[in-house]
């Protein structure tokens, strides 16, 4: 029997980008979760096209965006971190079983929103000339999510609630180049992105509180020490604190984020 977990892996391996965000957005939400289940993932997942090439982030060539090929690059940029975006969701989703059923209706859920925004963005992409792939790209956000493959409370803590809320303090710098550049489109479209975003790393962190609780663990201690283990990239400042607030952050994880980065 087909369940909504194991559903997720048709998309999940799917190489083509487009054909995964198509997959994606027609998973059946009212199918039996198969929570408790094991389910047998596959080798070299996800499902990924022969390019963008992927180097490290050191070597991503910086384009001006006076020019509508900088102005492209910048737009495939965040079209790469939504594709990952939805394959983390889809991996949360099948990879941890034994939770509540909520836990999985969420992660499916945000994978049919990264979906949105990736067909939106890669449609804004081609607008310019260009499709995904033609600009190079890097791996760290599934690098972290292999690292962090073996427990869900690391996963959860240094994916959605660090890695990918780094998008919320990225997105008004991202928008006001872009908008200032001349593309409005683009600005619109981070619009909607970081709406969601702010949904989904307040799901990270719901989850991520209720398994230290789980656990009996200090929710900004843990978190320290699993930054010391895993050592995720150094966060920047400023903050979007506005964001982060709405995204469900405290003030005492606030002020430690801060303390960590400076």
């Amino acid at each position: 029997m087909t369940t909504l977990r194991s559903s997720v892996l048709k998309p999940l391996t799917e190489p083509n980008p487009v054909e995964k965000a198509r997959l994606t957005m027609a998973i059946d939400m009212a199918a039996p979760l198969g929570a408790d289940a094991d389910i047998a993932l596959p080798t070299g997942i996800p499902g990924r096209p022969p390019l963008p090439q992927l180097v490290k982030a050191t070597e991503l060539k910086l384009l001006s965006l006076r020019t509508p090929e900088g102005r492209a690059g910048l737009i495939h940029s965040i079209v790469h971190i939504e594709l990952n975006a939805i394959d983390l969701a889809l991996d949360i989703a099948c990879r941890f079983p034994g939770l509540p059923e909520q836990f999985y209706l969420d992660w499916v859920t945000i994978a049919k929103e990264e979906a949105l925004h990736f067909s939106l963005l890669r449609d804004q992409l081609r607008t310019y000339g260009f499709e995904y792939g033609d600009f190079d790209a890097h791996n760290g956000l599934w690098d972290m999510a292999e690292r962090t493959s073996g427990d869900i409370l690391a996963r959860i803590a240094l994916v959605p609630r660090t890695l990918e809320a780094r998008g919320l303090d990225a997105s008004p710098q991202v928008k006001k180049k872009l908008v200032g550049a001349g593309d409005r489109k683009a600005g619109e479209i981070l619009d909607i992105i970081l709406r969601d975003e702010i949904g989904h790393v307040a799901v990270g962190n719901k989850w991520y509180r209720w398994l230290c609780q789980q656990r009996g663990l200090d929710p900004i201690s843990t978190y320290a020490e699993l930054v010391k283990k895993y050592e995720p990239p150094k966060l920047r400042q400023p903050f979007n604190l506005e964001a982060r607030r709405l995204a469900g952050f405290d003030e005492a994880e606030l002020e430690a984020l801060q303390a960590q980065a400076s």
